[in-house]
């Protein structure tokens, strides 16, 4: 993204059943994320019951790198497993609160 706004990454909402390899391929994900370069910050937590990652990113190769590596490329072959709903990524003039970025991915999420 050449105007400097982070790229939030997705919120998920995880299969009650799956809970437990949601959660293993959520902590190894997000570890990845942490040290991988452009990561601004990483995040996890239950809204309404349901369990959400956040990740923000300096810029989209940044998350384009992340996403399509290591641990998060081995969630994501899971997904339909250990998940279900919509996913979203997209650029934000600022680092978006829990709220805002659920009131998006609510709004303009895909099907994953």
């Amino acid at each position: 993204n050449s105007n400097g706004n982070p790229q939030s990454d997705s919120l998920v909402p995880v299969n009650p059943l799956a809970t437990p390899r949601f959660w293993w391929h959520t902590l190894r994900s997000m570890a990845e994320a942490r040290s991988a370069p452009g990561n601004i910050s990483v995040d996890a937590r239950a809204i309404d019951g349901v369990q959400h990652t956040l990740t923000v990113w300096t810029d989209e190769a940044a998350m384009r790198a992340y996403l399509v590596a290591g641990a998060h490329m081995q969630a994501m072959r899971a997904f339909r497993q250990i998940a279900t709903g919509k996913t979203i990524g997209y650029t934000s003039p600022t680092i978006p609160s829990w709220g805002e970025a659920r009131a998006i991915w609510e709004e303009r999420g895909r099907e994953a």
